[in-house]
């Protein structure tokens, strides 16, 4: 009896993990960036392009997407070095402490059309927060060179970056404490 129980739990293991679609993320279509106010008269934008990524799912309309990310501070990129290596110091990412910044999903649901909720924890400087951003998903395309699956997504949100005790020392008025969100992300189904 005890063999097949066994037998029967190594089935229903394997059966559940081979239902389970695992997308790695495509690098080179992918972009994780945000949008700072200056002086409240511009926005710089910046990025992370040194990023990782995974997302799981078994539905096709990804309602049970499990995402998971990870940003190399030390890549941000501002597209001005004097800047992105004040960034990278204390007094703002303080990489040599903190190197990375992490999301992780809590869910995700569809909330009409192509369009989603996703909520996870943010964790940057040390500190996790839950975080609600908005999700579009672009579709689905099958690569002619490589012949995989792709899926994309368009993902928007805010946050408050003294929540994370970024910049503390800079005024609202210098950079703006809401920082802008954007990122296109595509995935390739494994």
């Amino acid at each position: 009896m005890k063999k097949v129980l066994v037998t029967i739990s190594v089935f229903l293991i394997t059966l559940i993990t081979v239902a389970q679609n695992i997308y790695t993320l495509d690098k080179n279509h992918t972009k994780v960036g945000f949008s700072a106010t200056h002086f409240g008269i511009s926005h710089v934008e910046g990025r992370f392009k040194n990023i990782t990524a995974t997302l799981k799912a078994k539905k096709e309309d990804f309602t049970d997407a499990v995402i998971e990310m990870t940003a190399d501070v030390k890549s941000i990129d501002t597209d001005i070095e004097l800047r992105d290596n004040d960034l990278r110091s204390e007094k703002w990412f303080d990489v040599a402490k903190y190197p990375t910044l992490t999301f992780k999903s809590t869910s995700f649901k569809k909330i009409s059309g192509k369009n989603y909720k996703l909520e996870g924890i943010l964790t940057i400087h040390g500190i996790s927060k839950p975080i609600s951003l908005n999700v579009v998903y672009n579709g689905r395309a099958l690569n002619p060179i490589t012949k995989k699956s792709s899926v994309g997504f368009t993902i928007t949100g805010k946050l408050d970056r003294k929540d994370f005790l970024i910049g503390t020392g800079a005024g609202n008025s210098v950079v703006s404490n809401e920082i802008e969100l954007k990122s296109n992300a595509e995935f390739i189904i494994d």
